[in-house]
């Protein structure tokens, strides 16, 4: 099977997306990114992540060729081939309907740092791309526009629509997309009880400074 442990990792974490709340239904897509052969494998259009096995799992190129798979992919293929063409580093990318992010995005504002969880993102702000219909070559070309203008962004919101988040591998990109959320729930609940207090630009950087060395580090 070809790609088959990034189709086994996109079922997988398809399940986590749905039982975290991330996404409900059939809402939501992940794709996985292969270099080499240029494939990206992408999540089926319209099935449950829990009835998806692997082989539903599409495999196709960014030029949209379908290379294997019986299914027909996830209709926001064109974004994620868009987040791909635009970030050469990115390796997988999540889409969610996460409700605060979600919530954000129908207020058209941007995720604020109001907490470090959202330091992942790589940017001060995670910025807001216009509201253009699902699913269309024009939401995946508007996407593109709002990552050009802000090369250091690893994650955008859709207005009225949902999330992206990418990163170097699946587990790095679900795990933004869920302090993404995280944050977008502290600042929603901030704006609910008074006026947010975001950090400082220096504030934000020395939190980005000390995560890179957070956690468990390569023995030398």
């Amino acid at each position: 099977m070809i790609m088959e442990e990034a189709r086994k990792q996109i079922v997988e974490y398809g399940k986590r997306m749905s039982a975290s709340g991330l996404s409900i239904g059939t809402s939501g897509n992940i794709s996985v990114y292969d270099p080499e052969t240029g494939y990206m494998a992408i999540s089926p259009s319209g099935l449950g992540y829990f009835d998806t096995e692997p082989e539903d799992i599409v495999v196709m190129t960014l030029g949209g060729e379908i290379v294997d798979g019986n299914r027909k992919p996830s209709s926001e293929h064109g974004l994620h081939t868009i987040v791909y063409k635009n970030r050469p580093e990115a390796r997988a990318v999540v889409h969610t309907h996460a409700p605060y992010a979600t919530t954000l995005a129908g207020l058209h504002t941007t995720l604020k740092p109001v907490h470090y969880a959202m330091m992942g993102a790589n940017v001060y702000e995670v910025p807001l791309v216009p509201y253009v219909t699902f699913g269309t070559p024009e939401l995946a070309d508007a996407v593109g526009i709002v990552l050009k203008d802000n090369p250091r962004a690893r994650a955008v919101l859709l207005a009225n629509h949902g999330d992206v988040c990418f990163h170097i591998n699946l587990a790095k990109a679900f795990g933004l997309a869920e302090n993404v959320e995280f944050t977008a729930r502290i600042q929603w609940q901030c704006m609910c009880a008074g006026t947010p207090v975001n950090l400082t630009e220096a504030e934000f950087a020395d939190a980005l400074e000390r995560s890179k060395t957070y956690g468990q580090q390569p023995a030398k």
